[in-house]
């Protein structure tokens, strides 16, 4: 069989502004093993604005999403406007803020957010070509603007133990039509309607490896349906 041709959407570089870079490389390492060949691609625009990782404030400083995703990259990225959906089997948005800030104004509008005319156009072309979508963290919010009536999970939708700070973003999700599903960080859910696959990640307090495992099964769920 072919190895699956697999498109990485990033939103920047950081967890605050872009990217969280953990995810990013966790479903790099997971589609390496799965065989696949993967481009990765991002929107040329400005950041929404830059954070300072170390102090966690915003900057007077202007950055580019395109620029600063090649750094995750190691250079070897496209611009999200030139993806063509014909020359892949599935897609993938890693989580991080810069996905809330930058790819749509989750972070400031949550649900009455826009989402980039090229993102919105790059899920519905996945969608109406019936190719898998893979999102994780924050990223599911994306199809659920998109998609109304899908299925996602962002983990749960009750803090009960501390480790879902941001469980909010479950009823927000079914506030827009959707389906939330609950599920713990080392699971996914998968829509088959759809072909959308969804993991909480850091959505969840957790061990690393407990959040690249759950990375896992979404991306195996991916390929599968690739």
């Amino acid at each position: 069989m072919a190895p699956r041709r697999v498109a990485l959407v990033l939103a920047g570089c950081g967890v605050f502004d872009g990217s969280e870079l953990h995810e990013a490389s966790a479903v790099l390492v997971h589609l390496s093993r799965g065989g696949a060949e993967v481009k990765i691609f991002a929107p040329n625009m400005e950041q929404m604005h830059v954070v300072n990782h170390l102090s966690g404030s915003p900057t007077e400083e202007k950055r580019n999403v395109l620029v600063e995703s090649a750094r995750i990259a190691r250079g070897n990225i496209q611009d999200l406007a030139d993806l063509k959906v014909s020359e892949f089997d599935a897609v993938i948005f890693p989580g991080g803020f810069g996905v809330a800030k930058n790819l749509c104004s989750w972070a400031v509008d949550g649900k009455d957010c826009t989402v980039n005319n090229i993102v919105k156009a790059t899920l519905q072309a996945f969608h109406s070509a019936k190719k898998p979508i893979g999102l994780c963290c924050i990223s599911p919010v994306l199809a659920a603007k998109v998609f109304p009536g899908c299925e996602v999970t962002v983990g749960h939708d009750k803090n009960v133990d501390g480790r879902f700070p941001d469980a909010e973003t479950a009823t927000a999700i079914q506030e827009l039509g959707c389906k939330h599903v609950c599920k713990d960080v080392g699971e996914s859910h998968v829509d088959s309607t759809n072909k959308i696959i969804t993991t909480c990640a850091f959505m969840c307090k957790a061990p690393l490896h407990e959040i690249f495992d759950g990375i896992g099964t979404m991306v195996g769920e991916v390929l599968k349906l690739a």
